[in-house]
Parts: structure tokens; C-alpha cells; sequence
């Protein structure tokens, strides 16, 4: 304590080296400045760190900086107080310049690292009217197996009859098929069937004079001149290619087509009918296999 009834202040900034306490206090700068009037106070032992008691509002030497530096931080304080507000008022808010910082040094690390992470890939959503495939979850054991197509049904082989065996009656299903597709009545049947009978003995011919007719399915192998097939047609004479003839279903077509162009053919006798389409050496041979050839059409519409 001094004799002036004031106290040392020990811990001001500059100490007692840069402390005045026997005359006021002048702030030089760059304008001027005149010394301020003493002003008492009513307690004159009273010491401010920024002034004597003397004259409390004087600067002292050593802190006008301090003051100084205080008001710019106050200025700073301000100003960033200022700014967050606007930032607020905005709706959005600035990182710190810290925050920033990092932020782009995380992004350069990794755009320069060697594993990056692969955006995952969008994936289109499907049209309404496209339905989604449903996977199966049904077991496979017990899932029935896809129907496989029917097999055709073999053609019903008839029990041969009259003393035929299966060839001569499967020859003569032939003709009777072939003669229904054309509309030829049950005794135009009759008289085809009993021709075949003369002729080939119904099976089918091919020709060892033509050997073409041997490349063809056959039964047996004749010498009559050309003549070929079930009706011993010759190819010489007009009634087709060897590989038609060689076919019961044409051969078949072939004799009913002539037959039915002969006037009243359905009121002459078979043996008449016959020979009128054939032209034999022996026109009268025919009319011996009636009978037979009436068993074996019977049998086979039935």
C-alpha cells in the first residue's frame, strides 16, 4: 500500500516497470492528443489495470495494445456472430473452415486411392403390363413332368381273312381306303380287289425289266414286259411314273378312275368290269376270285 492511500497492482500486464503513479498518462499517435484533466474519484485507492485513480480513463503504457487486439477480437466476434445468423436465416449452414478442410482432403484421398467404391447400379423398374417372372420354388420330385405328345396310333392291322396272309390283306386295306377317299361305292371295291387278286395275287410287283422299280418298297419281282405294282400297270402304256405306280395307293386310283368311266359298269359282271379297264389275255380269270374279294371288303369296312 502506498502513502496516498492507493495499492500497488501486482498483477497488472506490464508491472511496476511500466506503471506512471507520479504523473498522468498520454496516448501519443499520429494525431494529437491533449493531456486529460485529472479527475478524482471518491475513492482514490482504487487502481483499474487500464487506468491510475488519479485519472481511471487515461491509457496506460503497455495496454493501449491489449485494447487494441481486444477490440479486434470483439470485431471478429461480431462479425462471425453476424454471419451465422445470416447463415441461419437462410436455412443452411456453413461448416466451419476446419470441417472444410478435412472434407476435401477426404475427397482427394479418395479419388486418389487404389480401391473405390463402385456406385450401385440402378435397376430399372419393370412396365406395369410386363408381369415379373416368378421363380419355381415348387419341388422338383414332385412337380408333374410336361405331357409329351401322344404318339400317333399305329393303323389297326385287320386278321387277315379268305386265306390271305398279313401283306396280301394290308394290300388290300390299301385299295379299299384309297377307293372310300374317292366315293367309289362297295361294289367298285369289290371288283378292284378281285382284279389285284388276279393280277399280283396282292402284292406288290416290281419289274425285272425295269430296274428303276426296284428302288421302290416291293414284294415280289415280276418279268411281264414293264408291268408293275398290285394292278400290273405298264409305264409304257400311259398309266404313270414307276415310282407312282409303284404305290398301291395311286396304282389303286389309277385302275378306279378308268373304271368308272365305263358306261353301266356297276350292272355288269365283275369279270366284264374288270377286263373292260385291264385288257387281259384271259378276261374270264377274274370272275374266280369273287367270292374272296367280297370276305376281304366285307372285313375290312366292318
Amino acid at each position: 500500500m502506498r502513502d496516498d492511500g492507493t495499492f500497488d497492482d501486482h498483477h497488472g500486464l506490464g508491472g511496476s516497470a511500466d506503471r506512471s503513479d507520479d504523473t498522468n498518462s498520454t496516448v501519443r499517435s499520429t494525431g494529437s492528443l491533449e493531456p486529460a484533466a485529472p479527475r478524482r474519484f471518491p475513492f482514490g485507492f482504487l487502481r483499474t489495470r487500464f487506468g491510475d485513480a488519479a485519472n481511471p480513463l487515461a491509457p496506460r503504457p503497455g495496454r493501449t495494445k491489449l485494447a487494441v487486439a481486444t477490440g479486434a477480437v470483439c470485431c471478429l466476434g461480431l462479425l462471425g456472430v453476424s454471419q451465422v445468423g445470416a447463415d441461419a436465416v437462410d436455412g443452411s449452414a456453413t461448416p466451419a473452415p476446419s470441417e472444410e478442410v478435412a472434407q476435401r482432403a477426404a475427397a482427394d484421398a479418395a479419388s486418389r486411392g487404389l480401391t473405390r467404391e463402385t456406385p450401385a447400379a440402378s435397376t430399372p423398374t419393370p412396365a406395369a403390363s410386363t408381369p415379373t417372372p416368378v421363380a419355381s420354388t415348387a419341388n422338383p420330385d414332385t412337380t408333374p413332368a410336361t405331357k409329351k405328345p401322344k404318339p400317333k396310333p399305329k393303323p389297326k392291322r385287320i386278321v387277315p381273312v379268305a386265306g390271305l396272309d398279313q401283306d396280301q390283306m394290308d394290300n388290300a386295306k390299301a385299295i379299299v381306303q384309297a377307293g372310300r377317299a374317292m366315293g367309289v361305292p362297295r361294289r367298285g371295291l369289290i371288283i378292284a380287289v378281285a382284279t389285284a387278286m388276279q393280277e399280283s395275287n396282292l402284292y406288290n410287283y416290281a419289274s425285272g425289266v425295269l430296274p428303276e422299280s426296284q428302288n421302290y418298297p416291293h414284294q415280289a419281282i415280276g418279268w411281264d414286259h414293264d408291268s408293275v405294282g398290285l394292278f400290273q400297270q405298264r409305264p409304257s402304256s400311259g398309266w404313270g411314273a414307276v415310282r407312282d405306280l409303284m404305290q398301291p395307293a395311286y396304282a389303286t386310283r389309277q385302275f378306279l378312275a378308268a373304271l368308272v368311266q365305263i358306261p353301266g359298269w356297276q350292272d355288269m359282271a365283275l369279270t366284264d368290269a374288270a377286263q373292260a379297264v385291264q385288257v387281259s389275255a384271259f378276261p374270264w380269270a377274274y370272275a374266280q376270285h369273287e367270292w374272296r374279294a367280297t370276305e376281304v371288303v366285307d372285313a375290312i369296312l366292318s
